[in-house]
């Protein structure tokens, strides 16, 4: 569960089609798998998505956060694999996945719901959850004004609950 400044989205992980995605996600976001402090540039074990914004956005398309740094730039220390299932498709709204940077298995912290379908990035970013609920929420988020792809006012994630 995402608690955001905007309310509150709710998604189902899907643990078996993606483990390491989802296995990566809920440690980082209980603060059991370690990631590099952007001001100390020490890895750290604390929860990494309490209190951060959603620093990119794409106006009806998607929402992303997992920076501690908000810049999108931040190397958290860490990479994971993809994971690429041929039933996993970005077909329809509220696709949770891993932001990459383009390269094969750069996915690390960021993640982004999509609020749109995006069918161009199936087989591009490993999808490791689905919104339940709150898609209104996430679509309010990525409604908001923007500069380039950046929020005017970033809306806040305030925790992830798993």
């Amino acid at each position: 569960m995402f608690q955001t400044s905007a309310g509150t989205i709710t998604a189902r992980l899907e643990e078996k089609a993606t483990p390491i995605a989802v296995s990566n996600f809920v440690a980082l976001a209980q603060g059991t798998k370690a990631w590099k402090d952007p001001k100390t540039g020490a890895m750290v074990k604390r929860p990494l998505y309490d209190n951060l914004t959603f620093h990119r956005v794409i106006p009806g398309v998607m929402i992303q956060s997992g920076d501690p740094t908000g810049t999108g730039a931040h190397n958290c220390g860490i990479t994971i694999p993809d994971e690429f299932l041929p039933g996993l498709r970005f077909d329809q709204a509220g696709k949770l996945a891993v932001a990459n940077t383009g390269a094969p298995d750069s996915g690390a912290c960021q993640f982004f719901i999509t609020t749109d379908s995006m069918s161009q990035w199936t087989g591009k970013y490993t999808i490791f959850g689905e919104v339940v609920s709150g898609l209104d929420v996430a679509d309010k988020i990525s409604h908001g004004r923007v500069h380039g792809d950046r929020p005017v006012e970033p809306a806040k994630l305030i925790c992830v609950t798993i």
